[in-house]
């Protein structure tokens, strides 16, 4: 298994302090959360886009090739790319760009986004989001392959023998596709056979494990090999410490923060109480043993191979924050990763031919030329061990 740590770049004020931090401290916590990401391990780094309140992730590319300058090993993921909105030739532009800065780390994961407010902003309407998100992509797929393109577009200006520069590093890009609620996304993964990454925050597990379930309907629909099926999702939460008594009350300011603001906000929660909040979301708070038996459950429904944790604090101490990602890297994910298959794919840059050489950048890591890189060492088992039963916590 493989693990991500992302973040939306919030910028609201601290849910137990109430503070809200400067907007140029809260890009330094994101980019001191990525390197701290890669001390301890963490196979991506994810930064989501999002063009409204409260949320200051609007430029993920520009923070993402700042994170590859920092950085010389982890995975550099979007969270999603809102291709809805976006013109497909400038977001290739920007990603390609930021691909052969980072030596082909980056992976992208795909959506419509969600918000009134950015779909205004763009003259989006929720009646054609979902066209504008499908012709995008196939755009954006099609320039990945093909050195000129040739689309008549709905939604921007038709390409005719369109040449877009620079031409790629990875060949091509592994794009995930970004999966909440709609099934338009999910069969939009499959009919391409691309990986899916399920939100799986929200709500409780049913309606993602559904959606998974269609999008495995799908992937054999289109002649797909089932073996060749990639899952990610997402958790609504994390802190684990040593006992469960102690993670539960760490987290509850936090968690009580979290309900205040849905409530000004004039939102009904779905967890009403931090008890409902452990039991039923896909939030991993707990001792190391409940985290690890709490993913085995979402994987015995989802069959995932990658786990997302927030990357930010979000109201936990910074000490609380260190501490808790470093017990999930001693004592959960070596544990999960023996007992959880990978993608079925490296783990690594893409390339259907030898990268060009990057003698004159010295900067920037340049992988050995070969079709993918390797796998880490070490057996995987084809699927999870029956678990055994709850150890006392």
């Amino acid at each position: 298994m493989r693990f991500l740590a992302i973040t939306l770049i919030v910028h609201a004020p601290d849910p137990v302090t109430g503070v809200r931090k400067p907007t140029h401290a809260r890009f330094r916590e994101v980019i001191d959360n990525a390197l701290l990401a890669e001390e301890l391990g963490f196979d991506g780094f994810g930064v989501g886009e999002r063009h409204e309140r409260p949320f200051i992730s609007s430029s993920p590319p520009v923070v993402l090739s700042h994170l590859a300058a920092l950085t010389s090993r982890i995975r550099l993921f979007t969270a999603v790319t809102t291709l809805s909105l976006l013109d497909p030739v400038r977001a290739y532009e920007d990603y390609a760009t930021l691909d052969h800065l980072s030596g082909g780390r980056l992976e992208l994961i795909i959506g419509k986004g969600n918000g009134a407010a950015q779909r205004e902003l763009f003259h989006v309407t929720p009646e054609d989001q979902w066209e504008r998100n499908a012709e995008s992509y196939e755009v954006f797929r099609q320039i990945w392959r093909q050195d000129k393109v040739t689309a008549a577009t709905r939604f921007r200006p038709a390409l005719s023998g369109a040449e877009v520069w620079p031409r790629p590093f990875q060949q091509p890009v592994r794009v995930w596709h970004g999966s909440a609620t709609s099934r338009e996304s999910v069969d939009l993964a499959a009919r391409y056979g691309d990986p899916l990454f399920s939100a799986n925050v929200t709500n409780p597990i049913e309606p993602y494990a559904e959606l998974i379930s269609y999008y495995r309907e799908r992937w054999e629909h289109y002649g797909h090999d089932p073996a060749r099926i990639a899952v990610g999702a997402g958790s609504a939460g994390y802190y684990a410490a040593r006992t469960s008594q102690e993670a539960v009350a760490a987290y509850r300011p936090v968690f009580e923060g979290q309900l205040a603001f849905q409530k000004a906000l004039g939102l009904e929660p779905v967890f009403p109480t931090l008890e409902d909040f452990v039991e039923r979301s896909s939030a991993l708070i707990g001792s190391p043993q409940q985290v690890i038996e709490k993913v085995h459950r979402y994987h015995e429904r989802f069959g995932h191979t990658v786990q997302h944790l927030q990357a930010d604090a979000s109201g936990l101490t910074g000490a609380q924050h260190r501490a808790s990602l470093e017990l999930f890297q001693s004592d959960i994910a070596p544990v999960l990763r023996r007992e959880i298959p990978d993608p079925p794919f490296a783990w690594g840059p893409v390339f259907a031919e030898a990268p060009p050489a990057l003698s004159t950048v010295t900067s920037v890591p340049a992988p050995e030329p070969q079709q993918q890189s390797q796998p880490e060492p070490g057996p995987r088992p084809a699927s999870s061990p029956s678990r055994p039963a709850p150890a006392d916590r």
